[in-house]
């Protein structure tokens, strides 16, 4: 017997935690995570696990601040494949939709970290006004560093995903998840 293959697929956007320009002559490629990029990385990866969202996969750009977001949140995940892409890095709404069809269909749900304004772009047109108008319009006013969207598409296969296929789900940005001792 096959297995079903399901009608719905989710997508976590993760833009990386804030980084460092301390050093101005390192290549973008090379900066690193600031100490608040760090502290937000980990804050958010114990939010994801709080919530229960454990993608399928995740595809993280080869950059040295996604690489750094995705290892402070792993341990939050932990058991979820990997995998470190050159192409997610500077990667435009263009690229990232092209990339998302190319995931195997019994993949139910994808973490895509990486870069604006590629990733809140993607955002954007996926969502195309569906989802409760409050988030839209922080999500339209600013994806900032460390912020998570998620993103219920309705689509049976990766390859069908494509703007106004998605309706968002939540927004999270680091702020949001800051207590009293912070």
């Amino acid at each position: 017997m096959a297995e079903a293959i399901t009608e719905m697929r989710k997508l976590f956007l993760l833009r990386h935690a804030k980084s460092c320009w301390d050093t101005p002559a390192a290549e973008d490629f090379d900066r690193p995570l600031n100490g608040r990029g760090r502290k937000d990385a980990k804050r958010m990866g114990a939010y994801m696990e709080e919530q229960g969202i454990r993608p399928g996969i995740a595809l993280v750009s080869a950059a040295a601040r996604t690489l750094a977001t995705w290892e402070l949140l792993e341990p939050h995940l932990e058991g979820v494949p990997v995998t470190i892409e050159a192409e997610l890095y500077e990667a435009g709404k263009a690229r990232l939709l092209t990339r998302l069809r190319r995931l195997d269909d019994h993949i139910e749900s994808v973490l895509l970290i990486g870069h604006n304004p590629g990733i809140g772009r993607l955002a954007e047109v996926l969502a195309d006004h569906h989802g409760a108008p409050a988030l839209l319009a922080e999500l339209a006013d600013k994806f900032p560093t460390g912020a998570l969207a998620a993103i219920d598409l309705d689509i049976a296969h990766w390859g069908e995903v494509e703007a106004g296929r998605g309706r968002l789900l939540s927004f999270i940005r680091p702020k949001d998840l800051e207590t009293a001792e912070d």
